[in-house]
């Protein structure tokens, strides 16, 4: 029997792994480049509903309040709530999260409702499984579980694998191209569609590699949660009614700006449920935000203790490499030049995928010699 060579192996596991998960790595590239932009692009087409009139006689010390106890009325059993826009100038809407839970293993139980500060009307609500509060909220959600829920979430998790193990299959068939990619010795052959999306293939591939690895491994890490036992086990169970906070959020959070002064707030968790903790998240002053904004304080709502300072200086070497696998993920720590690079490596997969096409089908065509 002929013994099948290993770099013919490696290349058929690598044709393989691409062809079978190529549309589905096609759809998480394009959408994660468009969320790269995902802030902006929402307040750029949403901007005259979520652009605010600034009146200047109304009470604006106890906004969130107002929005937590609206919030709660019209939904009545909360995982929780997240203030996702703690920086918002005076004249933006305030943007929160909602987390719920219809018991349905295939919902991933998200939702979006903003609100106009100053007058506490409602500007726009709906479930990020539809379209209805704004298509990047739903993009969001698609990008991470493919709105199919933790399964979903399990999903995108194994594609990252795949898509890891593509890479490196592909850098070691490939890697006597390497080199000459990155000294520009390799050109595009135009002379028939099978060159170019052989040249294209190899040259996109390298010049890629690893910033897809770094997506892809730190999308997988983060999506890790839907492979727990208990996390399919909870979201079957219908969260239990609302819990009220005691102390008001606005008092909490002027508290916790006050515990750690150099603080600068992007997430502001308002508990719904007995066990969880009012909790501000953010950047230090002066922090490189590649390092995620992983530094907290945690207040208890019920009686409105200063439970906990926690700065990412402090944390374990292992945290605080993990604080790093969002920003590395989202791209959000280099402003403009790093996200359009994000951007332009999120079209990558779906580029691969089809140049990889070409040439899985280029040789099922070619005719085997006798």
């Amino acid at each position: 029997m002929k013994k099948v060579p290993f770099a013919r192996t490696l290349f058929r596991l690598h044709s393989w792994l691409g062809l079978l998960t190529g549309i589905f790595l096609i759809l998480l590239g394009l959408s994660g480049s468009v969320l790269v932009f995902r802030t902006e692009l929402d307040q750029y087409f949403n901007r005259n509903l979520l652009h605010v009139s600034l009146v200047t006689n109304t009470a604006t010390d106890q906004v969130l309040k107002r929005c937590y106890e609206k919030i709660t009325s019209r939904y009545p059993n909360l995982d929780g709530i997240a203030w996702v826009n703690p920086d918002a100038g005076p004249t933006d809407a305030y943007n929160f999260r909602i987390y719920f839970n219809d018991a349905r293993l295939f919902t991933y139980d998200l939702g979006l409702i903003s609100f106009d500060p100053h007058t506490g009307a409602i500007l726009r609500e709906g479930p990020s499984s539809e379209f209805t509060p704004s298509f990047i909220e739903w993009l969001f959600q698609f990008h991470f579980s493919f709105q199919l829920g933790i399964p979903g979430a399990a999903l995108t998790a194994v594609f990252g694998i795949t898509m890891l193990l593509s890479l490196i299959t592909g850098a070691v068939v490939y890697r006597k191209m390497l080199w000459k990619v990155i000294c520009f010795k390799i050109k595009i052959n135009r002379k028939n569609w099978r060159t170019i999306s052989s040249d294209l293939h190899r040259i996109v591939g390298v010049w890629s590699l690893l910033l897809n690895a770094v997506i892809f491994f730190t999308g997988f890490w983060m999506n890790l949660f839907a492979f727990k036992a208990k996390t399919w086990e909870n979201e079957q169970v219908a969260t239990r009614p609302t819990t009220l906070i005691t102390i008001s959020p606005d008092r909490m959070f002027k508290q916790a700006l006050s515990g750690m002064p150099d603080l600068q707030p992007t997430y502001v968790y308002l508990p719904t449920q007995p066990t969880r903790k009012f909790e501000v998240r953010g950047y230090s002053a002066r922090q490189w935000k590649i390092w995620g904004s992983s530094n907290s304080v945690k207040i208890d709502p019920q009686t409105g203790e200063l439970l906990s300072i926690n700065r990412f200086s402090d944390k374990p070497l292992a945290e605080r490499i993990e604080a790093t696998f969002f920003p590395l993920h989202v791209g959000n720590f280099g402003g403009i030049p790093v996200k359009v690079l994000y951007v332009i490596t999120g079209l990558a997969p779906g580029l691969l995928s089809v140049t990889g096409f070409l040439l899985w089908w280029r040789g099922v065509r070619k005719p085997r010699r006798k």
